[in-house]
């Protein structure tokens, strides 16, 4: 049977307790293709219930509860299968299972932890903030995963005394900071008027950008592994090149 839920980590629980002893469960967030006579049900969260498998799964590991909520921010097609098989192993052998890396299901859920962690790393050194008229900063984004409220923390601490949103324009929704409390909300787009001194900044990253390249030496398949095309989007430095072949 196809287990649906809603992506969210309650509803996850609650389908993992339904699905535990289904030895053909497969848990999906998103449409599935379905074959003939396959059979589905959709989850609704059980908070009560939720809070039990938590609590249970947490006494055998008290670190697989915050692996399953990078798991389930994870852009794979195959996030809820991994996150299941993993939490299904923990609660199979009542303890940490995390360095058995020649298990599939350990291995298949250390690489999506790894690269989910990897693009935060990433964002707190590639995103792009830009100064809007009201004085808040204004930063788009369209990551692999759904890490948009993971990169508010690093923000806020270098960022404590301004205002700012992290827009993820993929998932149409922002982390918005107001200088005292982080909240996420849904952003469809942003309209942002630049304050008088954002043109100059601008100005400033594409001319430190041409001063440190030689033409002689680009190195572009190195650019490309340092600093992947993807991200170059929302990159000031790059926004003349958004056609960029790379």
């Amino acid at each position: 049977m196809i287990y649906f839920y809603d992506g969210s980590r309650d509803a996850f629980l609650t389908a993992f307790a339904k699905a535990f002893r289904d030895e053909e469960a497969v848990l999906a967030s998103t449409q599935r293709q379905l074959t003939l006579g396959q059979r589905t049900a959709f989850i609704a969260a059980e908070p009560a219930l939720a809070a039990r498998i938590a609590d249970r799964l947490a006494s055998f590991d008290q670190k697989c509860l915050h692996d399953l909520d990078v798991l389930l921010r994870s852009g794979q097609p195959e996030r809820d299968m991994i996150a299941f098989r993993y939490m299904k192993l923990i609660a199979t052998e009542k303890r940490p299972v995390r360095d058995r890396l020649a298990e599939d299901a350990v291995l298949a859920a250390d690489e999506c932890i790894r690269r989910v962690n990897v693009e935060i790393h990433r964002l707190h050194g590639f995103l792009r903030f830009t100064e809007s008229a009201s004085g808040a900063l204004y930063a788009p984004c369209a990551p692999d995963n759904d890490i948009c409220e993971l990169l508010a923390p690093h923000f806020r601490a270098r960022l404590a005394r301004f205002p700012f949103v992290i827009h993820d324009v993929k998932r149409k929704k922002a982390v918005v900071y107001d200088c005292v409390n982080t909240f996420l909300a849904p952003l469809e787009r942003a309209e942002v008027v630049l304050s008088a001194d954002e043109t100059g900044w601008q100005k400033l990253w594409k001319t430190y950008f041409s001063s440190v390249n030689i033409p002689s030496r680009e190195r572009l398949k190195q650019q490309r592994g340092y600093l992947p095309v993807r991200y170059r989007k929302f990159m000031s430095e790059f926004e003349t090149d958004r056609n960029d072949p790379l």
